[in-house]
């Protein structure tokens, strides 16, 4: 069975200093990595908090969750990955799909999955140091010495997984339900077997929102906005799949979806949800008593996923954090049951500038 690690992701829509104590906590209470979501024109620009988060923890990996090749130039989007592995000493993690909602708030749709697996290996070699050939021009990054990020694709389609499975360090899967996540990976699978590659490398990562009560009325109604997000890639894959080519768990629930409004993209409460029933609100999210939350990841365990990413955009965040740290995540690392380590102050926080820190290379 894999290892479990555990992993939060933000919307960017928090003051970053609520944020950077969320990550300090989040570090301290046994979780190894920290996302954010990649939308510049919804929620504040992804780098530069980043790079506050780097400063600011000592062990967490920091990435996107996810951005995409085409709202920057794959030149700016390596140069700020190499500058932040400098930054935060070779934490980063690169989290990337074809684009959704930073794409179609601007009117425009999602890369082609060709454009997103050029786009991966060009990033690999620009933050390694090596030299491309962009537009004719031969272009290199001489100063990015501290490493290659990993980089993890997110997808739904048999396409984009079967690519994945040749190119990915890592898989993105944004729901918490077994059945379609092994469906998923069936098309990782044969990916890596058609690249010669061994499966058994390849990360897998599922993410989704989690609520942690007895109340299932009240946890469904912080988590229902999920699976809402979610429609919007299966409509998609409705579009460019026949429906006999996909599984009825993944697409049945969006025939009564009226549409969606990106202006409320991953809100609480939002009416983007209103079509989305309990039954797949409870598959696509992990709801219930820590004893339930443990049992539906031993379930994802058990199919080899070896990350859980709480979408930490729900409410009572700190508390979630807490919870996790000192009832859920020791079950599976092994250990008993920790007292809830308090969130850590930043300097910053406490009305101090953080000083100058000596560069650390691996």
């Amino acid at each position: 069975m894999s290892h479990l690690d555990f992993g939060i992701t933000l919307k960017s829509d928090l003051d970053v200093r609520r944020e950077v104590k969320l990550a300090q906590q989040a570090e301290a209470n046994g979780f190894g990595y920290i996302w954010t979501f990649d939308s510049h024109v919804l929620w504040q620009e992804c780098y530069t908090r980043m790079a506050l988060w780097a400063w600011n923890t000592k062990k967490l990996h920091i990435g996107t969750l996810v951005t995409n090749p085409i709202v920057r130039d794959i030149t700016v989007t390596a140069s700020g990955f190499a500058t932040l592995q400098k930054i935060s000493n070779g934490r980063m993690e690169l989290g990337i799909g074809r684009g959704d909602s930073s794409r179609r708030v601007l009117g425009k749709k999602p890369t082609t999955n060709e454009n997103l697996m050029n786009f991966v290996q060009e990033f690999r070699d620009l933050t390694g140091g090596k030299t491309v050939t962009y537009d004719g021009q031969a272009i290199q990054l001489p100063w990015a010495d501290a490493g290659v990020p990993p980089t993890w694709i997110a997808g739904y389609g048999p396409k984009v997984l079967t690519a994945a499975g040749k190119y990915a360090d890592g898989i993105i899967m944004q729901f918490a339900d077994p059945h379609l996540i092994k469906w998923c990976l069936e098309f990782v699978k044969q990916g890596a077997q058609e690249a010669g590659r061994d499966y058994r490398e390849i990360r897998v990562q599922a993410a989704a929102p989690v609520w942690i009560s007895d109340d299932l009325e009240t946890a469904r109604e912080h988590v229902r906005w999920f699976p809402a997000l979610v429609s919007n890639h299966v409509v998609d894959l409705l579009k460019r799949h026949p429906r006999e080519e996909l599984p009825p768990e993944l697409y049945t629930y969006v025939q009564d979806r009226k549409g969606y409004d990106y202006l409320h993209h991953a809100q609480v409460g939002s009416d983007n949800a209103q079509f989305v029933s309990d039954e797949i609100t409870d598959r696509y999210c992990v709801v219930g008593s820590v004893k339930e939350q443990i049992r539906r990841l031993e379930e994802l365990q058990a199919i080899g996923v070896h990350q859980f990413n709480i979408y930490l955009m729900v409410g009572d965040e700190e508390k979630q954090v807490a919870t996790y740290g000192s009832k859920i995540i020791p079950h599976f690392n092994g250990k008993k049951s920790a007292p809830r380590a308090k969130p850590a102050k930043s300097k910053r926080a406490r009305g101090k500038a953080a000083p100058p820190r000596a560069s650390k290379k691996k």
